[in-house]
């Protein structure tokens, strides 16, 4: 955590509510996301027993597992997600945009819009990865097969979770983080994961603090769990006598029907809370403008949501349970590309992120005092434009001379710093050298050089290109390594339609 994140939380104890920590908001809102609120049943591995679906408060779908340790119950509840998911997520799939690639040489196309997920917190991103990993290989034909739409619909969540571990990506939010990033809360970061207790600190009821509103959230009985768990309490007292009274039922069909309908008013009731609880979260998020970032990396987002669809479109075969070696350095690497580029993105759209730079010395402001906008550095094979300012600031300045600043006002351009000279009265005066981003004359255009008076944040950090490294082929993998991966083999039929550790399902890590 860090220093003004601790402060704010702080801030938010003794003021009673939630604290801003972003002036802008740092994720891609659709103007219709499918939102997804998914209940599991206790001591069973991932399984389904309700889910509430749509994409707008009022277009609610409850679907609901009567007897989740049944195999074809689960299965169809699969289907009818399938059901739901899949033509929302066909709805983008319409205009394309041609995109410039190797420098305008050629072009590629992707699609102008891509799907958002918003699940509740991030249990709900686990539930759709390891439901996912159920599903994408269960086959159509043979014993027991499933519906065909199936294991597409589990290719498609595995996607949207491997999106979620994306640094910047809004493919798939999980709600408490994406409110979280933007506030802070009174609480700790495990209560911060119960998203009743964080709208309690962000937009608390009239009449009480942020605090009193998250004592109130932790009463399952008024708030009851964000998901996917349920409520001990609600599992004895109701669940697990409505499921009773289902499978008891029988061959009665009015009594199955009756008991059928009590069982999906109970879940209802546990799901309907936080269904509202999402799209008013979502519409606080709403009422921050986007940061000047966000469109960019959405589009990477459209990238990968394109290149996807045209993976499925073209026949190709489902993700591996686990990447091989060559897969997961590549996989690793560019997650790490993304998280440096997200960190410097989100400081460079918002004062108050940079402010947390500033506090470790990778930034500082200050007031240009000096400028000479004509300066030419004729020392080369040939002159080259390079202007000089100097600015004088009263924070630390923790680098270098010789090391390259960047501005968050002029990204394009870089700023060497030529002297450091300490001032008596606490203040630093720096002189920088600029290059990049005045064109290719010997006189600068204007605005292409910070003035006289201009107040400048300065930082080392860099919103530049950041090369991709150099793997092996997978067939060339070492034999250190593990040798080069074996081809995927799908699992046998399912014997019987009970689900258990016999019945065909891939076997998992699930603890």
């Amino acid at each position: 955590m860090s220093t003004l994140r601790a402060l704010a939380k702080a801030q938010a104890l003794a003021a009673g509510v939630a604290q801003p920590v972003a002036t802008v908001r740092h994720l891609h809102l659709s103007d219709r996301p499918l939102v997804l609120v998914p209940l599991t049943m206790a001591g069973e591995a991932n399984a389904p027993l309700a889910a509430l679906v749509g994409d707008a408060p009022d277009a609610a779908r409850l679907l609901i597992v009567p007897q989740p340790r049944n195999r074809d119950q689960r299965f169809a509840f699969a289907a009818e997600l399938a059901g739901i998911v899949l033509p929302h997520l066909d709805s983008f799939r319409g205009d394309t945009e041609a995109v410039a690639v190797d420098r305008g040489r050629d072009v590629r196309h992707r699609y102008v819009d891509a799907p958002q997920l918003v699940v509740p917190n991030p249990a709900g991103v686990t539930f759709l990865r390891l439901f996912g990993r159920s599903t994408r290989f269960r086959r159509t034909d043979g014993d027991y097969p499933v519906h065909p739409a199936v294991p597409l619909l589990g290719r498609w969540l595995t996607f949207f979770a491997e999106r979620a571990e994306h640094p910047g990506s809004s493919a798939l939010l999980a709600l408490t983080d994406a409110l979280t990033l933007h506030w802070a809360t009174g609480q700790s970061a495990v209560e911060d994961q119960h998203l009743p207790a964080v709208l309690g600190w962000l937009d608390p009821p009239p009449g009480l603090t942020g605090a009193q509103a998250a004592a109130r959230a932790e009463d399952p009985a008024r708030c009851p769990p964000a998901g996917p768990a349920t409520d001990p309490e609600f599992d004895n007292r109701v669940l697990a006598p409505a499921i009773a009274a289902y499978a008891d039922a029988a061959d009665d069909e009015a009594a199955r029907r009756a008991a059928y309908a009590e069982l999906e008013l109970a879940l209802r009731g546990q799901l309907a809370p936080t269904w509202e609880l999402v799209w008013r979260g979502l519409g606080l998020l709403a009422a921050l403008p986007p940061g000047a970032r966000v469109a960019g990396r959405w589009a990477g987002d459209r990238d990968a949501f394109t290149g996807h669809a045209e993976h499925v479109d073209s026949g190709g075969g489902p993700q591996p349970r686990r990447d091989g070696a060559v897969a997961a350095a590549v996989r690793l690497h560019r997650l790490e590309r993304a998280a440096a580029s997200y960190a410097v993105q989100r400081a460079y759209d918002d004062p108050l992120v940079m402010a947390e730079h500033r506090l470790t010395g990778e930034a500082f402001v200050g007031d240009v005092t000096l400028a000479d906008p004509a300066r030419v550095d004729d020392t080369g094979k040939r002159p080259v434009l390079r202007p000089r300012i100097q600015v004088v600031t009263t924070e630390p300045v923790a680098v270098p001379v010789g090391a390259t600043l960047h501005s968050p006002a002029r990204p394009g351009q870089k700023a060497r710093v030529v002297f450091l000279t300490p001032a008596a009265d606490g203040k630093t005066e720096v002189v920088l050298e600029l290059s990049g981003g005045m064109g290719r004359g010997l006189t600068a255009p204007p605005g292409s050089v910070p003035e006289v008076g201009e107040r400048l944040c300065l930082t080392t950090l860099s919103d530049g290109f950041l090369p991709a490294g150099s793997f092996p082929a997978p067939e060339e993998t070492p034999w250190t390594h593990g040798g080069p991966p074996a081809a995927p083999v799908l699992p046998a039929p399912a014997p019987g339609p009970l689900a258990g550790p016999a019945d065909g399902d891939p076997a998992e890590e699930w603890a």
